[in-house]
């Protein structure tokens, strides 16, 4: 109904300053559950058992594979309903919105399926043995099963931002972060279940993020659509249009990480521990950036499909601009912190040398990262999401792989991490060249092209997975 058109609030006004807020306020939401994540593994610590700590690394890795499933059918939940509202139908949005909620939901359980039945051999994989081994999975057996309730909170997350409603979307992150975060001490250390209260805590947090997200959206944005089968099949191209390059896409950074710990532990076990503790700071201290890269979707969206080119490219300089001032100022503040981090973590030798080569020079290179999440962006509601999945993949493999075989090479354990970072430059160039050339040929048709010329190959990807 065009009457409701103005419900595309990104069609006017500075984008550096919706930029500005959407980002912000997406990372107080993504750095209450990275803090939250931080603190989980700390209350796990304090009871004393290396063993139970270990499971969690381990269980990690690989829930860190489930929720990029997720973050992937989130982006093509935005992508779609941002572009309906840009172009004034609400109702397409609203027809959008609820099948890809319907899809997620049954993807998820699919997805969560597969992994549940195999979470030994997964765990295994991943270097756990023995008693670690058990831990691991009895803590993944009760977490997995939730996944289709973390994508409901996800890609209600991202049908908020959409229309603009970024602090609802927060607070649905922060809610979840809140339960996490109360329900982790009474069960760990109240009810003396130690890991099986972590994951009850965290199968917990999921559910209100779920409820937390709906509801808004029931309230304040049209709610949902009845479904027939006739709308949910379809829904059903342009939704796996994006959604499975954008799956593949967000599933290249978890191997990419994963190949990096294998290298890092040739180093022993002072170099891991160093290379952990950078890993969890990296979320806390650039929040702003991931969350950027989910904020400036919605913006680019809404933009493209209102026929505004101009802005299109203006507000994906103006995420580059954006992207460089965090970086510097967050680098500047990690370079500060270097004596309470020395005291805090009771850092030495490598975990010593690893953390202060990040909160230094290595954490400036990050802006490269941050011209890859606006190129994804940009490509994911422009029509071309395939090219977001070749720029993943190819910086988590040919821009990590021989990097950090070459830096381990001449520089040893701090190679690693330099080597991870110097490959970033490389295809953040890559990204950055792509992305103009979409944004000036001013294409945002519906179903792309270069995904229909790869459909073949995305489908053999997947029968051998």
């Amino acid at each position: 109904m065009a009457s409701e058109a103005p419900q595309a609030v990104f069609l006017t006004g500075l984008p550096l300053r919706h930029i500005t807020v959407m980002a912000l306020t997406a990372s107080l939401g993504l750095m209450a559950v990275f803090m939250v994540d931080f603190v989980d593994m700390i209350f796990i610590s304090m009871l004393g058992k290396a063993e139970l700590a270990a499971a969690v690394g381990y269980a990690g890795a690989i829930l860190f594979f489930t929720s990029s499933f997720g973050i992937g059918v989130a982006i093509a939940a935005g992508a779609l309903v941002a572009r309906a509202l840009g172009q004034g139908d609400t109702d397409l949005a609203r027809r959008r919105a609820t099948n890809a909620l319907i899809y997620g939901v049954v993807f998820g359980a699919v997805f969560a399926a597969i992994v549940w039945a195999n979470l030994a051999a997964l765990a295994g994989l991943m270097g756990a043995t023995g008693d670690t081994l058990e831990l691991a999975v009895h803590y993944m057996a009760i977490v997995v099963p939730s996944l289709p309730f973390l994508l409901i909170g996800m890609v209600g997350g991202a049908i908020l931002r959409a229309h603009g409603d970024a602090r609802r979307a927060m607070m649905a992150t922060i809610w979840g972060a809140i339960i996490n975060a109360v329900l982790d001490p009474i069960l760990i250390f109240g009810l003396d279940l130690e890991l099986t209260g972590a994951a009850m805590a965290s199968v917990s947090a999921r559910f209100a993020m779920a409820a937390a997200a709906l509801a808004p959206i029931m309230r304040h944005h049209g709610g949902f659509g009845r479904p027939t089968m006739a709308s949910i099949h379809l829904d059903l191209t342009p939704i796996l249009a994006i959604a499975v390059p954008a799956v593949l896409t967000q599933l290249a950074t978890p191997i990419g990480q994963a190949y990096v710990t294998r290298a890092m532990a040739a180093y022993g076990e002072q170099a891991v521990a160093g290379m952990a503790i950078v890993a969890r700071m990296t979320p806390v201290a650039f929040g702003v950036i991931f969350a950027m890269s989910g904020a400036i979707g919605p913006i680019i969206g809404q933009n493209a499909g209102a026929g505004q080119n101009a802005r299109v490219q203006r507000t994906f300089f103006d995420g580059l601009l954006f992207a460089g001032v965090v970086v510097v100022v967050v680098s500047v503040v990690l370079f500060l912190l270097r004596g309470p981090l020395e005291w805090l973590f009771v850092l030495d030798g490598q975990a010593r040398t690893l953390v202060f080569l990040f909160a230094g020079p290595l954490s400036l290179l990050f802006f490269f990262n941050g011209v890859i999440f606006v190129a994804n962006a940009a490509f994911n509601n422009l029509g071309h999401p395939f090219y977001s999945t070749v720029v993943n993949w190819g910086r988590h493999t040919l821009g990590t792989i021989p990097f950090v075989i070459v830096g381990a090479m001449w520089w040893g354990a701090p190679g690693v991490l330099i080597g991870q970072a110097v490959g970033g430059v490389v295809f953040a160039a890559l990204a950055l060249v792509l992305a103009l050339r979409v944004i000036r040929k001013g294409d945002a048709d519906e179903y792309p092209k270069p995904f229909a010329r790869q459909a073949r190959l995305l489908g053999l990807l997947h029968a051998r997975r």
